[in-house]
């Protein structure tokens, strides 16, 4: 799924811009500073099952763009963000065509790795760029210069038993992340495949935001060489 305007010439904007992350995700932070981009940090305080809510039609990957542009408008409309970019990411996994979020709860997330053991699902991440250059602090409607895409990777688990998911609950990681596990982290081990981005299922695809960024005249790489003029 992809919601994007024309392109922008390159030569628009003579340096790099400041892109913010709407995200306190250290695994999107991670990727960012690992693809040489630096950005900064503002958290938004989007209620993401209040937003699923409106929504009950949407399918996983529509659910995970609803969720990514939510958080990158609410932190455009902040004054702090004018002149900016802002990212705003968030990723929902697919089991049986069924949209699962963060557990929260280790009974729910225990359940969840059960059901998951030796099966294969969807890693949907959205991702939401909004261009504030040029626009006023108090425009009314930040989201009119925005592109979005939805990056897709199929991901495979081996068989876990019963005291694997126990001990992986009781670390605590996968409570908070998109379908109860992580690639970056404990929940590795039990990964067997992934087709597609890698990068998708830790939370941030790298090649999908270099093709938004270009629909808003600027290349990645524009902060690689600022970086290398200082």
């Amino acid at each position: 799924m992809t919601v994007h305007p024309a392109p922008v010439a390159h030569s628009s904007w003579p340096h790099p811009p400041t892109l913010i992350l709407a995200s306190k995700s250290p695994a999107r932070t991670r990727l960012l500073e690992e693809a040489g981009i630096p950005h900064r940090v503002l958290v938004s305080a989007v209620d993401e099952e209040a937003v699923a809510a409106k929504h009950p039609d949407a399918s996983p990957a529509e659910t995970a763009l609803l969720l990514a542009r939510a958080k990158a408008e609410a932190v455009a409309a902040l004054p702090a963000a004018a002149g900016t970019l802002v990212l705003g990411c968030d990723s929902v996994f697919e089991l049986d065509g069924q949209a699962l979020g963060k557990p929260y709860t280790p009974e729910v997330a225990r359940e969840r790795l059960a059901a998951m053991s030796g099966r294969s699902g969807i890693l949907h991440t959205g991702h939401w760029l909004v261009d504030r250059r040029g626009l006023a602090p108090q425009t009314p409607h930040p989201h009119e210069a925005a592109v979005g895409e939805v990056a897709s990777a199929g991901v495979e688990f081996t068989t876990m038993d019963p005291q694997e998911i126990a001990a992986y609950v009781a670390t605590g990681e996968p409570l908070h992340c998109a379908g109860s596990f992580t690639i970056d982290g404990l929940g590795g081990a039990f990964l067997s495949r992934v087709d597609g981005d890698p990068h998708t299922v830790v939370g941030l695809s790298i090649s999908t935001l270099r093709a938004l960024l270009a629909h808003a005249g600027v290349r990645l790489t524009d902060w690689w060489a600022a970086a290398v003029d200082h």
